[in-house]
């Protein structure tokens, strides 16, 4: 049985004040290590487009973009809440991390393959009971059904033997996660789920997290920040569920419940201002009039 230290704080919560810190990268390589199976080194961490548009917003959608030591941008993001172009989404975070590389007059040798990994907290397309899904490119013939390797003139434009260039996507559906970690990998999706990291873990990225992501590492402020963190995404799922019990959402969320209103005040009472609740929670200014 888990003690109460074991558990720490959430992924999407450190991403935000603690994974960018050069110091942290150990737990950022650990995860990918044991996602990608092979070893994983951090040069940098690069400006993402929703810390660009929103750098204030400490509840948005959470992402970190890596180089790591081949030059290939590593895009993850960590998503709570349903979002019904979601996959569109992952699309257009690839592609734009892919063109981002290129300037004008530069050649396309310079482009470098993009990991774009997605931790997902809610149901995400159907008909997969996995926790761990893998997309990628191949080029294979239609009537040979063998594929195409790039030749011995080309190869040494490129660091693989294939035409191991395009991005890789990896879809984490972490609720679906439900059995003992014996694996760096579950150990990992056992900590997305629940926060939890055995004491005994061999894993070099979460043993790092056992030293800097536990609760009592914090600062006072730092705690009550967190605390109100996880009010504000426990009202917003609340709200997104009574939505849809209620019939208000079919594959997407339509206007504001009056639990949405609900979830407000619980927030104000919380310690958060009128300005963040409103901010958060997205409020019309007829429903910021209720407040």
């Amino acid at each position: 049985m888990a003690s109460k230290d074991s558990f720490y704080i959430r992924f999407d919560w450190a991403a935000k004040r603690l994974l960018r810190d050069k110091a942290n990268f150990a737990i950022l390589e650990g995860f990918l290590s044991a996602l990608l199976g092979e070893q994983v080194t951090i040069l940098e961490i690069l400006e993402s487009e929703s810390n660009r548009l929103n750098p204030y917003d400490k509840y948005n959608v959470v992402d970190i973009k890596a180089r790591n030591h081949r030059g290939e941008v590593i895009i993850i993001e960590v998503q709570n809440l349903y979002e019904m172009d979601f996959v569109k989404r992952i699309i257009y975070g690839a592609s734009k991390a892919v063109v981002e590389q290129v300037s004008s007059g530069d050649p396309y040798g310079v482009i470098h393959k993009v990991y774009s990994i997605a931790i997902v907290y809610f149901d995400l397309g159907s008909g997969g009971d996995d926790y761990v899904f893998r997309g990628h490119t191949n080029l294979i013939g239609m009537h040979s059904h063998k594929e195409l390797k790039v030749s011995e003139r080309d190869r040494k434009g490129y660091e693989t033997d294939t035409y191991d260039v395009f991005p890789e996507y990896y879809v984490l559906k972490v609720n679906n996660f439900d059995q003992v970690a014996t694996t760096p990998l579950e150990e990992w999706m056992d900590y997305l789920k629940r926060g939890y990291i055995s004491p005994s873990t061999q894993d070099s990225g979460l043993q790092r997290a056992q030293e800097v992501l536990g609760r009592e590492a914090m600062t006072d402020a730092e705690r009550y920040e967190y605390d109100r963190y996880l009010i504000a995404k426990r009202s917003q799922q609340d709200s997104m569920e009574k939505e849809r019990d209620e019939g208000r959402a079919e594959g997407r969320v339509i206007g504001f419940s009056e639990g949405r209103i609900e979830s407000a005040l619980l927030m104000l009472e919380s310690g958060m201002t009128r300005e963040q609740v409103i901010s958060i929670l997205h409020l019309s200014d007829e429903e910021a009039a209720q407040l």
